[in-house]
């Protein structure tokens, strides 16, 4: 051992433990500026913004998986050579922060109301610099290389003065309006939602048939929503309806208020469905909205913000839910009801913040015009200037974008950015931009709405590099080369982002006026039987502590290997462990490299002076290194990760370590050093965008050089191409140590005891070469002068077979490996009757699913061949 060995091995503890360098390696990174990026550098750029977390939020599992990825890119990127920008920041998230501080306050028995706007816009920002941006430093724990000198928020002074600027630029091109139209409202959050804040699920509920009007003159009509009848203006009927045609003009008494309302044709009207009648409700459906255009009918709301009924009656001051039974209980009394079906499963909206349920609403509200937007985003994608990865999910993206609706952005908030119009003592409306001075006098006012979170979320790609400003950042940073999120949120924000990308930046060119190049959408995270995690189901898996029990390269390495493009992934804590242990066998066998002299100081020896190992690890490392670049180039981390794994734990750690074991006692033990050297060198490259904790201590101890964040990726320039004859000769011993292992076990044989073995055979005599190994991987010993075969195999190797004989006269236990091998063979005998009692059943088989025959098959002839190889094994046992 060097003198240098024994240095780097008092550098490393003998086990990995996380909790002890996690944290200080992080700090190193950002201390030394590894992760600043630099707008004024030659390099070729590499930009990826952050999906800005709620500053409500922390760290859940989805999180860490995007994170993870995102982190992966931009640390290889960073090891390529490129000039990377990773920008973080957060999002104010409008309603769930307000709804945060209103519940604080709340406690104190204070509403915002008592504070009044500004008052309570100061007590949130007061809550967001106390608590807000708790999930920064859990970003930091899972070792995110983000560039936090350029952290932004979205209320900040530069993105509110990029909001202001959208907001104006829309509304003076006439793509920002204000019109009175159905709603999404939520009486908890008091405020419009947009369709995309609605969550519809299948609820529990009752189906009422009503009879409005007398006799042959009178129509049934069917609802959900008893309650709305109040605000009923019309009944609808398909035109071609014989049934109602001679209805259409007359009109109706509605039932309980003494109104008659008229009977109108419209084609939007299903004759299929139900009666063919539909009872019209302007102020509180959106196709009913739709009708009352149509036929110019009255709107009256029925209920206020509360969702309390403000129309005069009996039922006035009633909560909707309150006023629903009472009015069934009223409309039976009074004999109008024709049926009622209950539970009546339908699917109803909720508020995707506080779960209460929506109610669609008449109001005053500022829309975004989206058509020539959204045209815009959808042709982005199809002409090629952004791919979306994998490309299957396009057509949900043109789904969405060529069907899209105008978007409600006025939110009834006092947290957010405050839409920039100012109504004047006469009418007046003025939009005012950010150098713009607003108006003033008497009878000026601004809005009191706020603007949705989406709106300022959707100019993230631009607005955090100083937009509408020309920066520096913009100019080598815009567009941004890849946006990482999951396929849920191609609607929410991905799309947003696409039409004020296009729009804000079109002075560009087409070319540079996307937000993004590349669209990467990875799938949900779900628990290991597939099911969608909740808190309720309490099968909710918490990354930090899997950090805490398994390590941040751990969770990091889980997630990574079941990112499959577009595709969901289950998910087991069996699976964290799994990945600590790859962490561990990683340490373990790079420890002890180190110990034993492995250097990248040597050049690697010739091709021609290199070992059949170590042209075969060379070889498949050259290999290994094109396909995994092959597959993250295509965003494939699953199958790239799994490659590594694999390779790592399987062919460098089991088997060439262990043949470099032999090596390093030879005269070939330098050339060995600086094989392994270099070889662990390019797998702690490889490995450290998901591993980043543990291959940057394995790899500053192996090289001594200052950190692997800024090291090269690794180009293969110095590896050996794949040499098939070493990989066959190599192969061949594998296979030969694998079987003679499992010949050992069949003998009854310790893993640690020892043999006298005889190697013969023309397979064997091509591998000769190794025969040290060999006996070294499969505890064989010479054989001696009086050596006696008690039993052998024959392994079928590339030239030909192998013969393994071996004495194991005195090494076993001859009385106990008996009473093991009769438990087995019993265990056998009972599985082989079992399973031909079921195959020798007609009854059976007729009914069995054939895959389920076909498995008791297996089963049998499994049975079978323990038999005879247990009863061989008796058989060649000593008497005792």
């Amino acid at each position: 051992m060097t003198e240098n060995a024994n240095q780097q091995h008092t550098d490393l503890p003998t086990a990995w433990n996380p909790a002890d360098e996690e944290a200080a390696l992080y700090q190193r990174w950002v201390d030394a500026g590894y992760f600043t990026a630099d707008a004024s550098s030659d390099r070729p750029p590499f930009s990826i913004v952050l999906p800005p977390p709620n500053v409500t939020g922390t760290l859940h599992m989805g999180h860490a998986l995007n994170h993870t990825l995102m982190d992966a890119m931009s640390r290889r990127r960073r090891m390529q050579g490129y000039e990377v920008l990773w920008l973080p920041g957060m999002d104010h998230a409008g309603i769930a922060t307000q709804n945060v501080v209103e519940r604080d306050l709340a406690k104190e028995g204070v509403s915002r109301h008592d504070l009044g706007r500004e008052k309570f816009v100061e007590r949130v920002w007061e809550w967001k610099n106390e608590y807000g941006g708790k999930i920064l430093d859990q970003m930091k724990r899972l070792g995110e290389s983000i560039d936090w000198s350029r952290e932004r928020f979205t209320m900040d002074d530069g993105l509110s003065r990029a909001v202001q600027t959208m907001f104006k630029l829309l509304y003076d091109e006439g793509l920002i309006y204000q019109a009175e139209r159905i709603i999404n409202w939520c009486p908890r959050c008091m405020t419009a939602l947009s369709d995309i804040e609605v969550d519809h699920s299948d609820d529990d509920g009752e189906l009422v048939s009503i009879r409005y009007g007398e006799g042959e003159a009178s129509v049934v009509v069917a609802t959900t929503r008893a309650e709305t009848m109040l605000g009923d203006t019309a009944v609808a009927v398909h035109p071609d309806d014989e049934r109602y045609r001679h209805l259409v003009g007359t009109e109706v008494e509605l039932p309980l208020t003494g109104r008659r309302i008229p009977i109108v044709a419209d084609e939007h009207v299903d004759p299929e469905f139900g009666t063919g009648a539909v009872k019209v409700t302007p102020a509180h459906d959106p196709n009913d909205f739709e009708i009352g255009r149509r036929h110019d009918l009255p709107m009256p709301s029925i209920m206020d913000e509360r969702g309390v009924v403000t129309a005069s009656g009996p039922f006035e001051g009633m909560d909707r839910f309150e006023a629903r039974p009472a009015i069934v209980a009223a409309l039976r009394e009074d004999g109008r009801i024709v049926a009622e079906k209950r539970p009546y499963v339908h699917a109803v909206g909720h508020c995707s913040r506080c779960d209460t349920v929506i109610e669609p609403r008449l109001s005053l509200q500022w829309w975004v015009r989206v058509g020539p937007l959204a045209e815009a985003a959808g042709d982005a994608v199809r002409d090629g200037r952004v791919q979306i990865h994998p490309p299957e999910l396009a057509k949900r993206y043109f789904d969405w974008v060529d069907n899209m609706h105008d978007w409600t952005i006025s939110r009834q908030l006092w947290w957010g950015h405050r839409i920039p119009v100012w109504y004047g003592p006469n009418g007046e409306q003025v939009c005012v931009g950010p150098d713009e001075e607003p108006p003033s006098g008497e009878g000026w006012y601004q809005d009191s709405d706020v603007l949705d979170t989406w709106f300022s979320s959707g100019l993230w790609p631009f607005s955090t590099m100083g937009w509408p400003d020309d920066t520096a950042d913009l100019a080598k940073f815009y567009p941004t080369t890849v946006l990482s999120t999951g396929y849920d949120i191609l609607f929410f924000w991905v799309a947003r982002m696409m039409m004020f990308g296009l729009h804000g930046m079109r002075e560009r060119g087409a070319e540079q006026s996307v937000p993004f190049q590349h669209i990467y959408l990875h799938g949900l995270i779900r628990d290991q039987y597939g099911k969608k995690m909740s808190k309720s189901k309490g099968n909710v898996l918490d990354p930090i502590d899997w950090m805490d029990n398994y390590g941040a390269d751990a969770t990091r390495f889980t997630l990574a290997r079941g990112a499959n493009p577009g595709t969901d992934m289950a998910l087991a804590e069996d699976w964290a462990a799994g990945s600590r242990n790859f962490c561990t066998k990683l340490w373990n066998a790079a420890r002890f490299a180190i110990m034993n002299g492995a250097t990248t100081a040597r050049p690697l020896p010739a091709v021609e002076d290199m070992t059949e190992a170590d042209r075969w690890i060379l070889g498949r490392l050259s290999t290994v290194l094109s396909e995994v670049d092959e597959l993250l180039e295509d965003f494939q981390f699953a199958k790239a990760t799994n490659t590594l794994y694999h390779f790592t734990w399987g062919e460098l750690c089991d088997w060439y370590i262990e043949l470099a074991k032999v090596q390093l006692s030879g005269e070939r033990a330098d050339d060995t050093r600086a094989v392994l050297g270099h070889a662990l060198d390019t797998v702690l490259r490889l490995l450290h965008p998901f591993v980043p904790f543990v291959t940057e201590r394995l790899w500053t101890t192996l090289t001594g050089r200052k950190s692997l964040v800024v090291a090269d990726w690794p180009t293969g320039e110095l590896l050996p191409a794949a040499d098939p004859t070493a990989e066959g000769r190599i192969g061949d011993v594998q296979k030969l140590v694998t079987e003679v292992r499992r010949f050992r076990s069949d003998q009854g044989l310790k893993p640690g005891q020892k043999v006298a073995t005889r190697l013969t055979g023309a397979g064997f005599e091509a591998i000769a070469a190794h025969e040290q190994a060999v006996r070294s991987l499969a505890k064989l010993t010479e054989p001696g002068d009086e050596f006696t075969a008690t039993a052998s195999i024959e392994v079928a190797l590339a030239d030909g077979t192998a013969a393994v004989e071996v004495d194991t006269s005195g090494t076993i236990d001859v009385v106990a490996e008996r009473k093991r091998l009769e438990k087995d063979l019993a265990a056998a005998e009972k599985e082989l009757k079992q399973t031909e009692g079921k195959l020798g059943n007609q009854a059976f088989l007729d009914k069995a699913p054939a895959d389920v025959v076909d498995k008791i098959r297996v089963r049998r002839d499994t049975a079978a061949a323990d038999i005879e190889r247990i009863t061989a094994r008796l058989e060649s046992l000593p008497a005792s």
